[in-house]
């Protein structure tokens, strides 16, 4: 499909396919969105040394990246797994021209991650594995029990058939118990998939340009 680049509110570039009518973020901010979502309200909550990320959508790759620059500037949290699964990783020369990395030291990071290979377990620093699984999310699994799930698909409007309570079931089935998952999207439907899926679910305020956005935590 084609891309083209766009530029959010923040400065910062997205995608937009326009076969689907849609970015791979959020208009209003693509780096903003993703602090919000999935830093701010999933990976700030944990209270573990240890732990294990699962990203529905490996995509532009920004969630890895904000997630080993907040790992790399803290000191709480000991050693993360971070596996991720994409169907259709990007391009060379689309990945290279992204505007997410502020230093040459974090765009060598950035470039590392999309370099990385896939299928395998990549150690880009001390303490953070990186493990990019080429898939697609019906087909998923894994051996490991997650406590964390970033779920960054295509909207529901876009993707119906990844929101669905089958999908949420079998990502609930992968997680620790207490496990966390975050995802932008605020629909009543998406929700009510989540909790048959045995999830509690909760609304909490969304990032800039949205409401709200969905928490849910496996009981």
């Amino acid at each position: 499909m084609k891309k083209e680049f766009f530029t959010t509110h923040d400065g910062s570039f997205t995608l937009f396919i326009p076969e689907m009518n849609e970015t791979y973020h959020s208009k209003f901010g693509a780096i903003n969105e993703a602090m919000h979502v999935f830093i701010h309200s999933g990976l700030e909550q944990m209270n573990k040394p240890v732990i294990k990320i699962l990203e529905i959508g490996f995509g532009t790759g920004l969630n890895a990246f904000l997630t080993a620059k907040f790992f790399f500037n803290q000191k709480r949290i000991a050693e993360i797994y971070y596996e991720s699964i994409e169907k259709f990783p990007l391009e060379e020369e689309i990945y290279k021209k992204l505007n997410y990395a502020e230093t040459d030291e974090e765009n060598r990071l950035f470039l590392q991650m999309h370099q990385a290979d896939w299928n395998r377990d990549a150690e880009l620093f001390p303490g953070f594995v990186l493990h990019k699984k080429k898939t697609d999310l019906i087909d998923f699994y894994s051996d490991k029990q997650f406590d964390l799930v970033y779920f960054d698909a295509f909207a529901p409007n876009k993707q119906e058939e990844l929101w669905t309570v089958e999908i949420f079931r079998n990502l609930y089935n992968h997680m620790n118990k207490k496990g966390i998952l975050v995802t932008y999207s605020a629909k009543g439907q998406v929700r009510r998939n989540m909790l048959e899926a045995g999830f509690y679910v909760e609304r909490i305020p969304g990032p800039p340009g949205k409401r709200e956005m969905l928490r849910a935590v496996k009981n």
